[in-house]
Protein backbone atom coordinates (compact mmCIF):
# COMPACT_ATOMS: atom_id res chain seq x y z
CA UNK A 1 0.00 0.00 0.00
CA UNK A 2 1.41 3.54 -1.01
CA UNK A 3 1.70 6.28 1.49
CA UNK A 4 -0.06 8.78 -0.99
CA UNK A 5 -2.87 6.37 -0.86
CA UNK A 6 -5.60 8.46 0.30
CA UNK A 7 -8.25 7.27 3.64
CA UNK A 8 -11.32 6.45 0.84
CA UNK A 9 -8.92 4.40 -1.26
CA UNK A 10 -7.58 2.81 1.71
CA UNK A 11 -11.06 1.59 2.71
CA UNK A 12 -11.91 0.19 -0.82
CA UNK A 13 -9.04 -1.47 -0.74
CA UNK A 14 -9.66 -3.18 2.75
CA UNK A 15 -13.22 -3.56 1.10
CA UNK A 16 -12.24 -5.65 -1.63
CA UNK A 17 -12.85 -9.12 0.51
CA UNK A 18 -16.45 -7.89 0.38
CA UNK A 19 -17.01 -6.47 -2.64
CA UNK A 20 -19.85 -8.25 -3.87
CA UNK A 21 -22.23 -8.00 -0.34
CA UNK A 22 -21.65 -4.51 -0.47
CA UNK A 23 -22.60 -3.57 -3.92
CA UNK A 24 -25.60 -6.17 -2.94
CA UNK A 25 -26.07 -4.02 -0.03
CA UNK A 26 -26.30 -0.91 -1.71
CA UNK A 27 -28.86 -2.36 -4.21
CA UNK A 28 -30.77 -4.13 -1.35
CA UNK A 29 -31.03 -0.46 0.06
CA UNK A 30 -31.82 1.45 -3.27
CA UNK A 31 -34.78 -1.15 -3.30
CA UNK A 32 -35.84 -0.81 0.16
CA UNK A 33 -36.04 2.92 -0.59
CA UNK A 34 -38.49 2.78 -3.48
CA UNK A 35 -40.55 0.06 -1.48
CA UNK A 36 -40.95 2.96 0.84
CA UNK A 37 -42.40 5.21 -1.56
CA UNK A 38 -45.31 2.51 -3.08
CA UNK A 39 -47.40 3.45 0.26
CA UNK A 40 -47.17 7.71 -0.95
CA UNK A 41 -48.44 5.90 -4.42
CA UNK A 42 -51.32 3.94 -2.41
CA UNK A 43 -52.06 7.24 -0.33
CA UNK A 44 -52.20 9.25 -3.22
CA UNK A 45 -54.74 6.98 -5.17
CA UNK A 46 -56.97 6.25 -2.15
CA UNK A 47 -56.81 10.51 -1.58
CA UNK A 48 -58.27 10.68 -5.16
CA UNK A 49 -60.84 8.10 -4.46
CA UNK A 50 -62.56 10.03 -1.96
CA UNK A 51 -61.98 13.61 -3.54
CA UNK A 52 -63.42 12.78 -6.67
CA UNK A 53 -66.43 10.49 -4.86
CA UNK A 54 -65.33 7.38 -6.57
CA UNK A 55 -64.64 5.35 -3.05
CA UNK A 56 -65.37 1.62 -3.36
CA UNK A 57 -64.54 -0.96 -0.86
CA UNK A 58 -63.01 -3.12 -3.27
CA UNK A 59 -60.58 -0.03 -4.63
CA UNK A 60 -59.41 0.91 -1.17
CA UNK A 61 -58.46 -2.58 0.07
CA UNK A 62 -56.75 -2.84 -3.28
CA UNK A 63 -54.19 0.02 -2.45
CA UNK A 64 -54.33 -0.84 1.25
CA UNK A 65 -52.82 -3.79 0.16
CA UNK A 66 -50.45 -2.20 -1.83
CA UNK A 67 -49.07 0.14 0.53
CA UNK A 68 -48.58 -2.98 2.71
CA UNK A 69 -47.03 -4.89 0.33
CA UNK A 70 -44.30 -1.58 -0.28
CA UNK A 71 -44.34 -1.46 3.61
CA UNK A 72 -43.17 -5.40 3.50
CA UNK A 73 -40.58 -5.05 0.70
CA UNK A 74 -39.04 -1.86 2.73
CA UNK A 75 -38.69 -3.83 5.72
CA UNK A 76 -37.41 -7.13 3.63
CA UNK A 77 -34.72 -5.55 1.86
CA UNK A 78 -33.41 -3.03 4.59
CA UNK A 79 -32.78 -5.97 6.69
CA UNK A 80 -31.00 -7.50 4.31
CA UNK A 81 -28.70 -4.67 3.25
CA UNK A 82 -28.14 -4.20 6.69
CA UNK A 83 -27.05 -7.83 7.26
CA UNK A 84 -24.70 -7.47 3.96
CA UNK A 85 -23.30 -4.19 5.47
CA UNK A 86 -22.80 -5.09 8.83
CA UNK A 87 -21.10 -8.88 7.72
CA UNK A 88 -18.90 -6.40 4.96
CA UNK A 89 -18.15 -3.82 8.06
CA UNK A 90 -17.46 -6.59 9.92
CA UNK A 91 -14.66 -8.53 7.29
CA UNK A 92 -13.08 -5.17 7.01
CA UNK A 93 -12.05 -4.53 10.67
CA UNK A 94 -10.92 -8.63 10.81
CA UNK A 95 -8.64 -7.54 7.07
CA UNK A 96 -7.28 -4.05 8.86
CA UNK A 97 -6.63 -6.00 12.49
CA UNK A 98 -4.83 -8.89 10.32
CA UNK A 99 -2.69 -6.35 8.08
CA UNK A 100 -1.90 -4.53 11.27
CA UNK A 101 -0.43 -7.84 12.69
CA UNK A 102 0.66 -9.06 9.70
CA UNK A 103 3.07 -5.51 9.46
CA UNK A 104 3.71 -5.71 13.09
CA UNK A 105 5.45 -8.98 12.02
CA UNK A 106 7.45 -7.71 9.40
CA UNK A 107 8.39 -4.19 10.31
CA UNK A 108 11.89 -3.84 12.36
CA UNK A 109 11.20 -4.96 15.83
CA UNK A 110 13.16 -1.79 16.95
CA UNK A 111 10.61 0.09 15.55
CA UNK A 112 7.46 -1.69 16.74
CA UNK A 113 8.90 -1.76 20.13
CA UNK A 114 9.55 1.79 20.04
CA UNK A 115 5.51 2.50 20.08
CA UNK A 116 3.77 2.18 23.40
CA UNK A 117 1.46 -0.80 24.47
CA UNK A 118 -1.40 1.91 25.02
CA UNK A 119 -0.90 3.21 21.28
CA UNK A 120 -1.13 -0.04 19.74
CA UNK A 121 -3.72 -1.27 21.98
CA UNK A 122 -5.54 1.96 20.64
CA UNK A 123 -5.25 1.54 17.47
CA UNK A 124 -5.94 -2.13 16.88
CA UNK A 125 -8.55 -2.28 19.45
CA UNK A 126 -10.07 1.29 19.65
CA UNK A 127 -9.93 3.20 16.44
CA UNK A 128 -10.33 0.08 14.03
CA UNK A 129 -13.56 -1.39 16.03
CA UNK A 130 -14.87 3.11 15.78
CA UNK A 131 -14.59 2.55 11.83
CA UNK A 132 -17.34 -0.16 12.27
CA UNK A 133 -20.38 1.67 13.05
CA UNK A 134 -20.34 3.96 10.56
CA UNK A 135 -19.87 1.73 8.17
CA UNK A 136 -21.96 -1.03 8.92
CA UNK A 137 -24.83 1.73 9.31
CA UNK A 138 -23.44 4.28 6.30
CA UNK A 139 -24.49 1.91 3.57
CA UNK A 140 -28.03 1.26 3.72
CA UNK A 141 -28.92 4.20 5.82
CA UNK A 142 -26.84 6.75 3.90
CA UNK A 143 -28.40 5.54 0.77
CA UNK A 144 -31.35 5.74 1.40
CA UNK A 145 -31.23 9.39 2.68
CA UNK A 146 -29.50 10.33 0.13
CA UNK A 147 -31.17 8.58 -2.45
CA UNK A 148 -34.88 9.67 -0.38
CA UNK A 149 -34.06 13.53 -1.14
CA UNK A 150 -33.43 12.47 -4.61
CA UNK A 151 -36.45 10.54 -5.72
CA UNK A 152 -38.77 12.66 -3.66
CA UNK A 153 -37.83 15.78 -5.82
CA UNK A 154 -38.26 14.09 -8.96
CA UNK A 155 -41.81 12.37 -7.81
CA UNK A 156 -42.74 16.19 -7.22
CA UNK A 157 -41.39 17.11 -10.66
CA UNK A 158 -43.82 14.51 -11.90
CA UNK A 159 -47.31 16.78 -10.40
CA UNK A 160 -45.57 20.10 -10.95
CA UNK A 161 -41.78 21.80 -11.19
CA UNK A 162 -42.94 24.83 -8.64
CA UNK A 163 -43.48 22.42 -5.65
CA UNK A 164 -40.50 20.77 -6.20
CA UNK A 165 -38.76 23.71 -6.34
CA UNK A 166 -40.83 24.90 -3.11
CA UNK A 167 -40.26 22.18 -1.26
CA UNK A 168 -36.37 22.45 -1.31
CA UNK A 169 -36.31 26.08 -0.70
CA UNK A 170 -35.40 25.90 2.98
CA UNK A 171 -32.29 23.99 2.28
CA UNK A 172 -30.25 26.50 1.22
CA UNK A 173 -31.08 28.81 3.55
CA UNK A 174 -30.62 26.35 6.12
CA UNK A 175 -26.96 25.76 4.52
CA UNK A 176 -25.93 29.51 5.18
CA UNK A 177 -25.64 28.46 9.11
CA UNK A 178 -24.45 25.35 8.19
CA UNK A 179 -21.84 26.35 5.76
CA UNK A 180 -20.69 28.81 8.92
CA UNK A 181 -20.58 26.22 11.88
CA UNK A 182 -18.60 23.98 9.63
CA UNK A 183 -16.00 26.53 8.04
CA UNK A 184 -13.31 25.53 10.31
CA UNK A 185 -14.57 21.90 11.32
CA UNK A 186 -11.43 20.15 10.13
CA UNK A 187 -9.37 22.28 12.20
CA UNK A 188 -11.18 21.72 15.28
CA UNK A 189 -11.71 18.21 15.00
CA UNK A 190 -8.10 17.73 14.06
CA UNK A 191 -7.35 19.84 17.40
CA UNK A 192 -10.34 17.67 19.30
CA UNK A 193 -8.50 14.17 18.24
CA UNK A 194 -5.33 16.03 19.69
CA UNK A 195 -6.75 16.61 22.59
CA UNK A 196 -8.01 13.22 22.99
CA UNK A 197 -5.27 11.46 22.38
CA UNK A 198 -3.58 13.47 24.66
CA UNK A 199 -5.83 12.61 27.66
CA UNK A 200 -5.19 9.16 26.37
CA UNK A 201 -1.49 8.82 26.71
CA UNK A 202 -1.87 10.37 30.47
CA UNK A 203 -4.57 8.41 31.60
CA UNK A 204 -2.04 5.00 30.58
CA UNK A 205 0.74 6.73 32.04
CA UNK A 206 -1.15 6.95 35.13
CA UNK A 207 -2.32 4.04 35.71
CA UNK A 208 0.75 2.36 34.31
CA UNK A 209 3.21 4.20 36.38
CA UNK A 210 1.28 3.56 39.65
CA UNK A 211 3.77 1.42 41.52
CA UNK A 212 6.34 4.20 40.80
CA UNK A 213 3.88 6.94 41.93
CA UNK A 214 3.07 5.38 45.31
CA UNK A 215 7.00 4.36 45.98
CA UNK A 216 7.84 7.70 45.54
CA UNK A 217 4.64 9.60 47.10
CA UNK A 218 4.00 11.58 44.37
CA UNK A 219 -0.21 10.53 44.09
CA UNK A 220 -0.99 13.88 44.85
CA UNK A 221 0.89 16.31 41.84
CA UNK A 222 0.96 12.70 39.36
CA UNK A 223 -3.05 12.95 39.91
CA UNK A 224 -3.14 16.70 39.37
CA UNK A 225 -1.33 16.24 35.83
CA UNK A 226 -4.20 13.51 35.54
CA UNK A 227 -6.61 15.81 36.38
CA UNK A 228 -5.48 18.54 34.70
CA UNK A 229 -5.92 17.04 31.69
CA UNK A 230 -9.04 15.64 31.96
CA UNK A 231 -10.59 19.44 32.82
CA UNK A 232 -8.62 20.84 29.43
CA UNK A 233 -9.99 17.77 27.42
CA UNK A 234 -13.56 18.56 28.80
CA UNK A 235 -13.00 22.48 28.32
CA UNK A 236 -11.96 22.23 25.10
CA UNK A 237 -14.84 19.71 23.84
CA UNK A 238 -17.26 22.26 26.02
CA UNK A 239 -15.86 25.51 24.65
CA UNK A 240 -16.34 23.81 20.78
CA UNK A 241 -20.00 22.72 21.31
CA UNK A 242 -20.74 26.36 22.28
CA UNK A 243 -19.47 28.23 19.53
CA UNK A 244 -21.13 25.92 17.31
CA UNK A 245 -24.61 25.06 18.99
CA UNK A 246 -26.31 27.82 18.20
CA UNK A 247 -26.11 27.72 14.40
CA UNK A 248 -26.50 24.27 14.60
CA UNK A 249 -30.10 24.69 16.09
CA UNK A 250 -30.89 27.67 13.64
CA UNK A 251 -30.13 25.62 10.77
CA UNK A 252 -32.03 22.63 12.31
CA UNK A 253 -34.88 25.07 12.84
CA UNK A 254 -34.76 26.55 9.11
CA UNK A 255 -34.20 23.08 7.26
CA UNK A 256 -37.87 21.32 8.73
CA UNK A 257 -39.90 24.37 7.86
CA UNK A 258 -40.57 23.35 3.97
CA UNK A 259 -44.09 23.65 5.02
CA UNK A 260 -44.14 27.80 5.34
CA UNK A 261 -43.16 27.93 1.52
CA UNK A 262 -44.43 24.70 -0.19
CA UNK A 263 -48.65 25.37 1.23
CA UNK A 264 -48.64 28.93 0.52
CA UNK A 265 -47.30 27.99 -3.13
CA UNK A 266 -49.65 24.69 -3.45
CA UNK A 267 -52.80 26.71 -2.39
CA UNK A 268 -52.01 28.92 -4.94
CA UNK A 269 -51.32 26.40 -7.97
CA UNK A 270 -54.93 24.77 -6.48
CA UNK A 271 -56.29 28.24 -6.98
CA UNK A 272 -55.57 28.31 -10.18
CA UNK A 273 -56.28 25.01 -11.57
CA UNK A 274 -53.36 23.49 -11.89
CA UNK A 275 -52.49 21.27 -9.05
CA UNK A 276 -56.25 18.66 -8.15
CA UNK A 277 -56.83 18.64 -4.63
CA UNK A 278 -55.51 15.14 -4.25
CA UNK A 279 -51.93 16.29 -5.84
CA UNK A 280 -52.05 19.35 -3.50
CA UNK A 281 -52.13 16.88 -0.56
CA UNK A 282 -49.73 14.65 -1.86
CA UNK A 283 -47.32 17.16 -2.72
CA UNK A 284 -47.45 18.63 0.67
CA UNK A 285 -47.09 14.89 2.18
CA UNK A 286 -43.82 14.31 0.19
CA UNK A 287 -42.96 18.39 0.84
CA UNK A 288 -42.36 17.13 4.68
CA UNK A 289 -41.02 13.82 3.95
CA UNK A 290 -38.08 15.33 1.85
CA UNK A 291 -36.19 16.73 4.81
CA UNK A 292 -35.99 14.37 7.48
CA UNK A 293 -33.51 12.37 5.62
CA UNK A 294 -31.63 15.04 4.77
CA UNK A 295 -31.10 15.81 8.97
CA UNK A 296 -30.12 12.53 9.62
CA UNK A 297 -27.43 12.75 7.03
CA UNK A 298 -25.42 15.40 9.39
CA UNK A 299 -25.22 12.81 11.70
CA UNK A 300 -22.62 10.79 8.94
CA UNK A 301 -20.69 13.62 8.18
CA UNK A 302 -19.18 13.40 12.03
CA UNK A 303 -19.08 9.74 11.76
CA UNK A 304 -17.16 9.63 8.34
CA UNK A 305 -14.69 11.79 10.25
CA UNK A 306 -14.38 9.18 12.92
CA UNK A 307 -13.54 7.12 10.21
CA UNK A 308 -11.17 9.01 8.35
CA UNK A 309 -8.89 9.40 11.78
CA UNK A 310 -9.41 5.36 12.33
CA UNK A 311 -8.29 4.54 8.79
CA UNK A 312 -5.28 6.93 8.95
CA UNK A 313 -4.00 5.76 12.22
CA UNK A 314 -4.23 2.41 10.98
CA UNK A 315 -2.27 3.53 7.55
CA UNK A 316 0.86 4.79 9.71
CA UNK A 317 0.84 1.17 11.28
CA UNK A 318 0.31 -0.36 7.95
CA UNK A 319 2.61 1.76 5.71
CA UNK A 320 5.61 1.47 8.18
CA UNK A 321 8.89 0.09 6.17
CA UNK A 322 9.41 -3.88 6.16
CA UNK A 323 12.61 -5.40 6.71
CA UNK A 324 13.47 -6.87 3.28
CA UNK A 325 13.88 -11.03 3.60
CA UNK A 326 14.93 -13.83 1.13
CA UNK A 327 12.49 -16.06 0.40
CA UNK A 328 15.26 -18.99 -0.04
CA UNK A 329 16.73 -20.61 2.67
CA UNK A 330 20.63 -20.52 2.40
CA UNK A 331 22.72 -23.04 4.03
CA UNK A 332 25.40 -22.46 6.64
CA UNK A 333 28.63 -24.22 7.08
CA UNK A 334 29.02 -22.70 10.87
CA UNK A 335 27.40 -20.49 13.16
CA UNK A 336 30.55 -17.66 13.30
CA UNK A 337 29.14 -14.34 14.04
CA UNK A 338 30.93 -11.21 12.73
CA UNK A 339 30.29 -7.82 12.70
CA UNK A 340 32.33 -5.54 10.40
CA UNK A 341 32.33 -1.86 10.46
CA UNK A 342 29.07 -1.82 11.64
CA UNK A 343 27.60 1.61 12.56
CA UNK A 344 24.12 2.23 13.36
CA UNK A 345 21.25 5.25 13.87
CA UNK A 346 18.35 5.04 14.99
CA UNK A 347 17.11 7.83 12.84
CA UNK A 348 18.90 6.87 9.83
CA UNK A 349 20.78 10.14 10.14
CA UNK A 350 24.90 9.93 10.16
CA UNK A 351 25.15 12.96 12.83
CA UNK A 352 22.88 10.92 15.40
CA UNK A 353 24.75 7.07 15.14
CA UNK A 354 24.83 5.43 18.39
CA UNK A 355 27.49 2.89 17.36
CA UNK A 356 30.77 3.78 15.29
CA UNK A 357 32.65 1.38 13.09
CA UNK A 358 32.33 -1.45 15.53
CA UNK A 359 34.10 -5.05 14.70
CA UNK A 360 33.88 -8.21 16.10
CA UNK A 361 33.76 -12.01 15.97
CA UNK A 362 32.61 -14.46 17.81
CA UNK A 363 33.16 -17.80 16.94
CA UNK A 364 30.80 -20.75 16.91
CA UNK A 365 31.08 -22.82 20.41
CA UNK A 366 31.98 -19.62 22.23
CA UNK A 367 30.86 -17.40 25.15
CA UNK A 368 31.18 -13.56 24.57
CA UNK A 369 30.42 -11.17 26.98
CA UNK A 370 29.74 -7.47 26.39
CA UNK A 371 30.24 -5.60 29.23
CA UNK A 372 30.14 -1.90 29.42
CA UNK A 373 28.09 1.46 31.04
CA UNK A 374 24.39 1.77 31.14
CA UNK A 375 23.79 3.36 27.58
CA UNK A 376 27.17 1.46 26.28
CA UNK A 377 25.30 0.44 22.76
CA UNK A 378 25.39 -3.53 24.41
CA UNK A 379 21.72 -4.04 23.99
CA UNK A 380 22.01 -2.10 20.55
CA UNK A 381 24.22 -5.21 19.38
CA UNK A 382 22.57 -7.70 20.38
CA UNK A 383 19.33 -6.60 18.77
CA UNK A 384 20.91 -5.74 15.28
CA UNK A 385 22.68 -9.62 15.58
CA UNK A 386 19.03 -10.31 16.15
CA UNK A 387 17.96 -7.69 13.14
CA UNK A 388 15.46 -5.96 15.17
CA UNK A 389 16.93 -3.01 12.84
CA UNK A 390 19.19 -3.14 10.08
CA UNK A 391 22.70 -1.63 10.80
CA UNK A 392 23.25 1.97 8.96
CA UNK A 393 26.65 1.08 7.52
CA UNK A 394 28.69 -1.81 7.37
CA UNK A 395 27.40 -5.95 7.93
CA UNK A 396 26.88 -8.37 10.23
CA UNK A 397 27.18 -12.01 9.08
CA UNK A 398 26.27 -15.11 10.51
CA UNK A 399 28.40 -18.30 8.76
CA UNK A 400 29.82 -15.85 6.10
CA UNK A 401 26.56 -14.96 5.19
CA UNK A 402 25.15 -11.48 5.93
CA UNK A 403 21.80 -11.67 7.88
CA UNK A 404 20.41 -9.44 5.56
CA UNK A 405 20.08 -12.27 2.92
CA UNK A 406 18.77 -14.84 5.48
CA UNK A 407 15.26 -15.48 5.97
CA UNK A 408 13.71 -13.96 8.56
CA UNK A 409 12.29 -17.17 9.59
CA UNK A 410 15.73 -18.85 9.26
CA UNK A 411 16.96 -16.29 11.50
CA UNK A 412 14.57 -16.55 14.21
CA UNK A 413 15.18 -20.02 14.46
CA UNK A 414 19.38 -19.53 14.06
CA UNK A 415 19.32 -17.38 17.10
CA UNK A 416 17.27 -17.40 20.46
CA UNK A 417 16.88 -14.20 21.90
CA UNK A 418 15.91 -13.50 26.02
CA UNK A 419 15.49 -9.61 26.33
CA UNK A 420 15.76 -7.52 29.68
CA UNK A 421 11.90 -7.10 29.31
CA UNK A 422 10.26 -10.94 30.06
CA UNK A 423 6.50 -11.42 28.78
CA UNK A 424 4.73 -14.30 29.95
CA UNK A 425 1.73 -15.55 27.66
CA UNK A 426 -1.64 -15.99 29.43
CA UNK A 427 -1.19 -19.78 29.91
CA UNK A 428 0.33 -22.60 31.88
CA UNK A 429 3.96 -21.99 32.98
CA UNK A 430 4.89 -25.23 31.20
CA UNK A 431 3.30 -24.04 28.09
CA UNK A 432 5.51 -20.64 28.16
CA UNK A 433 8.67 -22.63 28.76
CA UNK A 434 7.70 -25.07 25.41
CA UNK A 435 6.79 -22.03 24.04
CA UNK A 436 10.62 -22.41 22.52
CA UNK A 437 9.99 -25.58 20.95
CA UNK A 438 6.43 -26.50 20.47
CA UNK A 439 7.22 -29.86 19.73
CA UNK A 440 9.05 -30.43 23.04
CA UNK A 441 8.06 -33.74 25.39
CA UNK A 442 7.14 -32.39 28.92
CA UNK A 443 10.10 -34.14 29.76
CA UNK A 444 12.50 -32.24 27.69
CA UNK A 445 10.59 -29.23 29.25
CA UNK A 446 11.54 -29.89 32.69
CA UNK A 447 14.81 -30.61 31.56
CA UNK A 448 14.69 -26.79 30.36
CA UNK A 449 13.73 -25.78 33.61
CA UNK A 450 16.13 -27.43 35.61
CA UNK A 451 19.08 -25.77 33.69
CA UNK A 452 17.93 -22.67 33.98
CA UNK A 453 17.24 -23.31 37.67
CA UNK A 454 13.15 -22.86 37.47
CA UNK A 455 12.24 -26.05 38.56
CA UNK A 456 12.70 -25.28 42.12
CA UNK A 457 10.51 -22.12 42.54
CA UNK A 458 7.79 -23.75 39.77
CA UNK A 459 7.63 -26.89 42.06
CA UNK A 460 6.48 -24.68 45.20
CA UNK A 461 3.21 -23.02 43.32
CA UNK A 462 0.18 -24.79 44.18
CA UNK A 463 -0.41 -26.22 40.72
CA UNK A 464 3.28 -26.65 39.48
CA UNK A 465 3.96 -26.36 35.77
CA UNK A 466 0.54 -26.24 35.35
CA UNK A 467 -0.08 -23.05 37.17
CA UNK A 468 -1.62 -20.04 35.29
CA UNK A 469 1.39 -17.26 34.38
CA UNK A 470 -1.61 -14.76 34.75
CA UNK A 471 -1.84 -16.21 38.23
CA UNK A 472 1.85 -17.10 38.97
CA UNK A 473 2.85 -13.48 37.17
CA UNK A 474 1.56 -11.61 39.96
CA UNK A 475 4.21 -14.32 42.86
CA UNK A 476 7.26 -14.61 40.76
CA UNK A 477 10.05 -11.99 40.67
CA UNK A 478 11.46 -10.49 37.85
CA UNK A 479 14.42 -12.79 38.47
CA UNK A 480 12.15 -15.75 38.20
CA UNK A 481 10.50 -14.36 34.88
CA UNK A 482 13.86 -14.01 33.29
CA UNK A 483 14.53 -18.14 34.63
CA UNK A 484 11.37 -18.81 32.58
CA UNK A 485 12.13 -16.79 29.69
CA UNK A 486 15.98 -18.54 29.48
CA UNK A 487 14.32 -21.35 29.52
CA UNK A 488 12.64 -21.50 26.83
CA UNK A 489 15.85 -20.00 24.75
CA UNK A 490 17.16 -23.78 26.33
CA UNK A 491 14.27 -25.73 25.08
CA UNK A 492 14.82 -23.77 21.55
CA UNK A 493 18.31 -25.73 20.79
CA UNK A 494 19.24 -22.20 18.89
CA UNK A 495 23.08 -22.67 17.66
CA UNK A 496 23.46 -18.84 18.73
CA UNK A 497 21.55 -17.76 22.26
CA UNK A 498 21.88 -13.95 23.25
CA UNK A 499 21.10 -12.73 26.95
CA UNK A 500 20.85 -9.28 27.13
CA UNK A 501 19.79 -9.91 30.52
CA UNK A 502 20.42 -8.46 34.10
CA UNK A 503 22.91 -11.19 35.48
CA UNK A 504 22.02 -10.18 38.92
CA UNK A 505 18.89 -12.07 38.30
CA UNK A 506 20.28 -14.91 37.04
CA UNK A 507 23.52 -15.47 38.02
CA UNK A 508 24.43 -18.84 38.41
CA UNK A 509 22.07 -20.77 36.64
CA UNK A 510 23.50 -20.66 32.92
Amino acid sequence: MENEQTWFQALLSFASRCKGKMIISVLCSIISVFGGFVPFLGVYQILKLFIEGKEDTSQILFWCGICVGGYVIRLVFFAISTILSHISAYTILETIRMEIADKLMKAPLGDVMNRTIGQIKSVIVDRVEAIEPPLAHFIPEATGNIVIPIAIFIFLLVFDWRMALASIATIPLAAIPFGIMTRNFTEKYDAYMKANNHVNSVIIEYVEGIEVVKAFNQATSSYEKFAKAVDSFKDYTVDWYQSTWKLMYLAFSILPSTLLVSLPVGLILFANGSLTAAELCMCLILSLSIIAPLMRLEVFVNEMKVMEYGIKETLEFINMPELKSSKQNVKLQHYDVTLQNVDFSYTGKDNEKVLHDVNLKMPQGSFTALVGPSGGGKSTVARLISRFWDVTNGNIKIGGVDIKDIPLKQLSDIVSFVTQDNFLFNCSLKENIRLGNPKATDEEVYAAAKAACCDEFINLLENGYDTSAGDAGKRLSGGEKQRIAIARAILKKAPIVILDVNWGNSFGCV
